[in-house]
């Protein structure tokens, strides 16, 4: 398991948060916000529990494409060794100047879900229940001056 550096933490959780992302099913773009139901894919696909996870640039810090690509493909290998249900997903800032490719899951508990997105370096995910509304879970401590959000949950390292 990694230990990670995030320079700002209160201002990733921000930018996380405010971040658009989709998931791939059948040809459509299904849309996740933060804070928000996420009621057409969960009738598309249903389960009890989502996860958005990615392997690209662990902490957030920028990397190659290649160490990325790779990464991806380690976690591609863990989620089939695991049979664990996926499809292909991202996150996007609004402007549009950046993209990231990640998994949307289905129904891991929290423990598994914490382990697998700390394996591969993530400050943080998406992770909801079926009928609530789309959460960010920062996988960091909580620094003193993060702003409180009713869908941000910090549970630290």
């Amino acid at each position: 398991m990694r230990e990670l550096q995030v320079v700002n933490a209160a201002e990733l959780a921000l930018a996380y948060a405010a971040a658009e992302y989709a998931v791939a099913l059948d040809g459509d773009a299904l849309p996740l916000r933060v804070g928000r139901p996420a009621g057409d894919l969960e009738a598309y696909w249903p389960a009890s529990r989502y996860l958005f996870v990615s392997a690209w640039n662990p902490a957030s810090e920028p990397h190659s494409e290649s160490a990325n690509r790779a990464a991806d493909e380690r976690l591609i290998a863990r989620l089939e060794a695991a049979g664990i249900p996926r499809h292909a997903a991202w996150a996007q800032d609004c402007a549009g100047e950046w993209r990231e490719p990640g998994w949307l899951l289905a129904d891991l508990d929290d423990l598994a879900a914490n382990a697998l997105a700390r394996d591969f370096g993530q400050a943080g995910v998406l992770a909801w229940s079926r009928g609530e509304p789309v959460r960010l879970r920062m996988l960091i401590a909580r620094p003193l001056d993060a702003e409180g959000s009713d869908y941000t949950d910090w549970i630290g390292a």
